[in-house]
């Protein structure tokens, strides 16, 4: 056994039955008939001294016929035995392969992210009929259940019909143990979930198999409620100016998700009624409007919350034309701006297990934000809006091809080089232009406007109270007056693309708010240093971290600490999808975060105010020093060091 467990047992006792009686959990979706090949385990064979036994094969039965019917017709791995048909016969040494566990791992790619184990809230059994009573197929199913599984489970009606006629075994979805939620008739092997991460512009959906982990497909589209307003304050008004419209906004974002499972379905290969289970997250606002909650006592202090922990909710009650008994889990909302989708960052990114104080940054038009350890768990939102996604800069636009997503400025010169989405080429590399004929260069996303005023404040051209230096007009044609201020230009077109005073403004009055919260949550925990921080949603991904923190955007810490993960929040809703236990800890974990609402917080505007400049007007960055030459800062405030200050 692959956790080194040992026993006794009685010749002719199926593999199988030994490993279960030891707490080892093989995987069998048919019960032990050979049908489905997920017990597969592996005899080691030879002399195992400190076992006091010799492995040999003649020590379990021959294959017998199921084994060599399943191995015609799928192919049993290399060297392997069903374990349900596999005899004991003597001594063995016996492998139990990840893949033939129930409580299999997903190793994700990152190596300091948590491992998903796959033991999920639903799983199929396959059950044989014997002349089934097709007056009572209830009772028949409940009776076979208990005879083949020693299950007693509720059976709705509306599961039974259509009752499969002249089926000789059917396939249930037994959920959390004691109910059956879906039946196919014949063996299916695999069920499936739809995980889904419904952000204010976005909504990313994944469709994973629940007994493998294995994410089948994947789709996304923009949030068909944006019609309705750019940010969730804007939607929340929207409601209010409008009595009866957050039935629609509700309809719009319900008719998105089902519009998403049906194409994930579709790129697998299956029907969107294959579909057994989904978990839902998002922030708050976009939690109740899918739910169906009035989100509108969200848009006004003290931000209650409708609900605040794990909802589930039948799939059909909320219009979503997936398997009729389908369930929808919806995670814990924390506070009245910090969502379900936060809580899923810290399912994924687990700071609760840490003994290292980690920052959780996760920029968005709002900037969701989660501090802490094993000891305390704190979390805030601040407003950013929406510049970090091209919004409110001049030639802002979303992250598409044709964006400029890269930028490095020549000190001496102030020349640029850029990239764009599209192509791996650099602006002054050979065939830079013949690349991007097609697409172009239409304007400046996220990503590349951190990093053309970052470059911009090393080379001196940006001070570090936010002005452009008009004496560095001598040095460059590029800064060029703008009215009664200057500007960059970065490329002279066609379209021209500037970086302008007014877009300065902007990337400093949402870096600020990004980095007030966090410095909130820094303050309340007595630290003036994190150990590490995690940048985590699309734009967090592709946002260098130098630049970031050369901003002032996030707090100063060892560049080598700082990492990204991602969506976060859609991997913390496919754990929940997977794990039945892991929604239990996110729901115990939320009730323990410790909110800050950033909007009541007296100290927040002068947190603001200090972290407008470039990086910050008092705060010392000692690790990016070592790393960038930084411009002196301004002001003549304390320089805090030092990782812990007293309270």
């Amino acid at each position: 056994m692959p956790s080194g467990l040992r026993g006794r047992f009685a010749k002719g006792t199926a593999l199988l039955q030994a490993a279960r009686s030891l707490g080892v959990d093989i995987d069998s979706v048919c019960g032990g008939r050979g049908i489905c090949g997920r017990c597969q385990v592996t005899l080691s064979m030879g002399e195992f001294a400190k076992l006091g036994l010799h492995s040999r094969p003649e020590h379990l039965s021959a294959l017998a016929e199921n084994e060599l019917r399943f191995d015609a017709r799928k192919g049993l791995e290399d060297g392997a035995r069903l374990s349900c048909s596999a005899r004991l016969t003597g001594d063995v040494v016996i492998d139990v392969p990840a893949r033939s566990q129930i409580h299999r791992q997903i190793v994700r790619k990152r190596t300091d992210a948590r491992m998903i184990e796959v033991d999920p809230v639903v799983r199929p059994m396959y059950v044989e009929i014997a002349g089934p009573d097709i007056s009572d197929p209830g009772e028949t199913l409940k009776a076979a259940l208990r005879t083949q599984w020693d299950i007693d489970a509720m059976i709705p009606d509306a599961v039974l019909a259509p009752w499969p006629e002249g089926a000789d075994g059917v396939t249930v979805a037994l959920r959390e143990e004691k109910i059956i939620t879906a039946l196919w008739p014949g063996f299916r092997e695999h069920l499936v979930g739809l995980s889904v991460d419904i952000g204010s512009t976005t909504v990313a959906a994944q469709l994973s198999n629940l007994g493998s982990g294995e994410i089948l497909s994947e789709a996304g589209m923009m949030n068909p409620q944006i019609r309705f307003g750019e940010d969730v304050m804007s939607r929340i008004s929207h409601i209010m100016m409008n009595p009866g419209s957050g039935a629609e906004l509700t309809r719009v974002i319900r008719r998105a998700v089902g519009d998403l499972a049906a194409e994930c379905a579709a790129q697998a290969g299956l029907d969107r009624r294959d579909i057994v289970e989904v978990t839902v997250v998002g922030n708050p606002i976009m939690h109740h409007i899918f739910l169906g909650l009035d989100p509108v006592p969200l848009g006004q202090a003290p931000f209650p919350l409708a609900e605040d922990g794990p909802l589930e909710v039948a799939a059909a009650d909320l219009g979503l034309d997936l398997n009729p008994g389908a369930r929808v889990h919806a995670l814990p909302c924390i506070a009245g701006h910090v969502g379900a989708d936060t809580a899923a960052v810290i399912l994924s990114e687990d700071p609760q297990s840490s003994d290292d104080v980690v920052l959780l940054v996760d920029i968005g038009t709002n900037a969701e934000i989660v501090l802490g350890n094993r000891d305390r768990l704190f979390a805030c939102s601040s407003p950013t809006g929406p510049a970090f996604e091209g919004a409110q800069i001049s030639s802002g636009q979303r992250a598409a091809a044709g964006a400029i997503e890269r930028v490095r400025i020549d000190p001496s010169t102030l020349a640029p080089r850029f990239k764009v989405i599209g192509s791996d080429l650099w602006s002054d590399a050979p065939g830079f232009s013949a690349a991007v004929a097609k697409i172009g260069v239409t304007g400046i996303c996220g990503s590349g406007i951190i990093e053309a005023l970052a470059e911009l404040f090393l080379c001196g051209v940006i001070l570090p109270d936010g002005l452009i230096d008009p004496g560095k007009a001598e040095m460059s044609a590029r800064i060029q007056q703008d009215g009664k201020t200057h500007a960059y230009v970065l490329h002279a077109g066609p379209p021209e693309i500037r970086i302008t005073q007014l877009d300065i403004r902007n990337i400093q009055l949402a870096k600020a708010a990004a980095y007030a919260g966090a410095r909130l949550l820094m303050n309340e925990m007595g630290i003036d240093q994190v150990d590490r921080i995690v940048l985590t949603g699309a734009f967090g991904s592709y946002m260098d971290p130098k630049f970031a923190m050369v901003l002032g955007l996030i707090p100063d810490c060892p560049l080598a600490d700082v990492s990204a993960a991602g969506n976060a929040a859609g991997t913390g809703a496919r754990i929940a999808l997977l794990n039945r236990n892991a929604r239990l800890e996110i729901a115990q974990v939320a009730r323990g975060v410790e909110k800050i609402e950033t909007a009541l917080a007296p100290d927040f505007q002068a947190q603001f105010v200090g972290a407008m400049a470039f990086p910050h007007e008092s705060h010392a960055f000692p690790h990016l020093a070592k790393v960038v030459e930084l411009p002196k800062p301004g002001g003549d405030g304390p320089r805090r060091t030092g990782r812990r200050r007293s309270r």
